[in-house]
């Protein structure tokens, strides 16, 4: 069977005394690029980076997005002034207070934050988090409680700032979405429920738990009223037709918006004309805007460290993840950092003016979005209309009806791990409370990460028919592999808690591969086993000694590994630890091709001695013989040498060879 040279591409092998210094080198090269930048940056470019507001003022389009602006940030303005006492009093705060935060915050983050359309305020999951958390210290009715609330704003706005300044947004990547979601939805339900007194006419038990809210609902069925069961009904009716109009049809998306507005302006006639005595009212409400205080209860300060950073994980991870949708639809870049310096900022401020904590709204920035909200002035706008509520509208507010409605999102559709790490989430939050339930999806979380890094993705490789390209042959079943040969690519870094894992992996597929069918010299095992490493981005010295307790547990079966290409770190790393002279530097190649293209020829050469000695003994045994004869032929053999580098072909060969023609060996006819 007649075999032709194809130029291989030789593997660039690294100076192992470089090694030692490249830490350093990449350090020095990482303070010099930094250097050049802060040299190319302009006075304008410091500004920027301080002020990100900066940005979008400097390149303000005033006829094209003054009006969208005005009518984004009115639009969210009217939708957040009963959104905000709602929020407060699921806080267990006075309704004030949930216009305060839904004041001075939303200036300062125009300031300093980077997202364009997201809307900074009061939320439901926020507002429940401070509900369960201070009523176990104090009585909602104590003003001790208000004075904790604010002191809890100003130690998450500290944290946000810190996570910010120090560049950790990257550490919100570990927490799954699934966690969120199911978070979200428990919390949902628990804030459904809680708000029920409102519909039903009698008090219930304020928990973050679910069993407790509904042994009070049932307990206190006979105090039933049907006149706030009645006017919520309506309003809820109202809203919920008003909300699926806006979403469903395009031109009636104001009605979204519109939904709260007019609910309250139908709840506040209603009580004002009727004054029925069993439906609570929201009560007198102090005019004017909030005045500079110092926050005050720092002796409790170090009991309510374990919520704040509840509150800070929940805040970020929700307003962070709506910047950044919104950022890539609207077409500009956010950064994560300046996000949670942003909300930092919001709420540091904003402690001084009595606002509780305060973080992205996901019901708000989609309609500040859809109503074409461009720049951070729609966030300005909606901040003077809260202005104006507080200057002129809390007299009318005294006979707003007490109803709420946050809707659970119970449609989930995923993968199985995914749907099964949002129901821990979520029932735990449910029947364990709050924190438990975030601590408890954040470790399963975590494990899941774990479990993914420790059982990384392995596939099989086949070459694609007419081409030069290997690729997974279960996704690709129409690769075909080489008999005597195994050709493996590791999708991960390799580390001590994989190791294991991969060599298991490894063996199986000396099995399993040898079964399929295949092209080639027929011979009866693996001889050689081929690494694909490109996907490794990182090895530590588990990894090291893993790959020498392989490559010995391999020689011990006359197998040869065939290492393809490892990136710069990587192959200081096998260098710098003596594997690339264990395995041999010959067997390091640019391209998957390069090293089958090599094992095809030491496997051609098997089968052909092996059918030309007429050996007594079993196939394998001869075949192993001749498998170590080659291999030491091929540490002395000069022209196998020069095949792999290339140096012994002419240029005159190499124009006419044809790349999918490769590898090398010629079909019998």
């Amino acid at each position: 069977m007649p075999t032709r040279s194809v130029k291989i591409i030789q593997l660039q092998h690294p100076d192992t005394t470089s090694y030692g210094s490249s830490g350093a080198g990449y350090s020095s090269s990482w303070f010099s690029r930094l250097r050049e930048k802060m040299k190319e940056m302009t006075f304008f470019n410091w500004v920027e980076m301080f002020l990100p507001c900066c940005r979008w003022i400097r390149t303000y389009k005033w006829r094209e997005y003054l009006q969208v602006d005005l009518m984004a940030g009115t639009t969210v303005g009217i939708m957040l002034v009963p959104q905000a006492m709602s929020y407060a009093k699921l806080a267990g705060l006075q309704p004030i207070y949930g216009l305060y935060s839904g004041f001075v915050p939303i200036f300062i983050y125009a300031i300093f934050g980077s997202s364009r359309q997201i809307s900074i305020g009061p939320a439901a999951l926020t507002s429940l988090l401070v509900s369960n958390v201070l009523g176990k210290i104090v009585d909602s009715s104590d003003a001790l409680y208000t004075e904790l609330a604010i002191v809890l704003t100003l130690m998450v706005g500290i944290l946000e700032c810190i996570m910010g300044l120090l560049r950790l947004g990257w550490l919100i990547r570990f927490i799954s979405h699934s966690v969120i979601s199911g978070f979200t939805t428990a919390s949902a339900i628990v804030i459904g429920l809680s708000q029920a007194k409102y519909f039903l006419g009698y008090e219930i038990d304020r928990s973050s738990e679910i069993v407790p809210i509904i042994k009070s609902i049932i307990s206190g069925a006979d105090k039933f009223s049907w006149p706030p069961f009645v006017m919520g009904s309506i309003i809820l009716a109202i809203l919920q037709t008003m909300k699926h109009l806006g979403k469903s049809r395009k031109h009636l998306k104001f009605l979204r918006a519109m939904g709260p507005l007019t609910a309250v302006i139908l709840g506040t006639s209603s009580a004002k004309i009727y004054h029925p005595s069993s439906i609570t009212l929201v009560g007198d409400i102090p005019q004017g805007l909030p005045s500079f205080s110092i926050p005050k209860g720092f002796k409790h300060a170090k009991s309510l460290i374990p919520t704040t950073l509840v509150i800070t994980g929940v805040a970020i991870l929700e307003s962070v993840g709506i910047a950044k949708a919104l950022a890539a639809k609207n077409g500009y870049e956010l950064d994560s950092n300046q996000e949670l310096f942003g909300l930092g900022a919001a709420n540091v401020l904003g402690s001084f003016f009595s606002a509780y904590p305060t973080t992205g709204s996901f019901s708000r920035s989609a309609v500040n979005h859809e109503n074409g909200a461009k720049t951070g002035l729609a966030g300005v706008i909606t901040g003077i209309v809260m202005c104006c509520a507080l200057l002129f509208l809390t007299p009318v507010f005294e006979y707003i009806p007490l109803v709420d409605y946050e809707e659970a999102i119970f449609l989930w559709r995923v993968g199985k791990k995914d749907f099964l790490l949002w129901t821990i989430t979520a029932i735990t939050t449910l029947f364990f409370g709050i924190e438990i339930g975030v601590l408890i999806g954040v470790g399963f979380s975590l494990a899941f990460v774990i479990h993914e890094s420790a059982n990384p993705h392995i596939a099989v490789l086949g070459r694609l028919p007419g081409t030069t390209v290997y690729r997974n042959i279960q996704q690709y079943p129409e690769a075909y592999t080489y008999n005597g040969i195994v050709i493996v690519r590791i999708d991960s870094p390799i580390y001590f808690a994989n190791t294991s894992y991969i060599k298991d992996r490894l063996r199986e597929y000396e099995i399993v591969v040898d079964k399929l069918t295949r092209r080639g010299p027929q011979v009866g095992r693996i001889y050689f086993v081929v690494l694909e490493m490109s996907p490794v981005t990182y090895i530590d010295t588990g990894a090291v000694q893993a790959l020498k307790e392989l490559h010995h547990e391999y020689k011990s079966r006359h197998i040869q590994i065939a290492i393809s290409n490892p990136n710069r770190n990587v192959l200081l790393m096998l260098s710098k630890s003596g594997v690339v002279e264990l395995i041999g530097k010959e067997w390091y190649f640019v391209r998957v091709h390069d090293a089958v293209q090599v094992c095809l020829q030491h496997v051609e050469r098997i089968k052909e001695d092996h059918m030309a000695s007429g050996s007594d003994s079993s196939p394998e045994e001869t075949e192993s013989s001749l498998f170590k004869s080659l291999l030491k032929q091929r540490g002395e053999d000069s022209s196998v040498a020069e095949l792999e580098s290339g140096t012994n072909n002419k240029p005159s060969d190499l124009k006419h060879s044809d790349p999918l023609s490769e590898p090398l060996l010629f079909q019998k006819s």
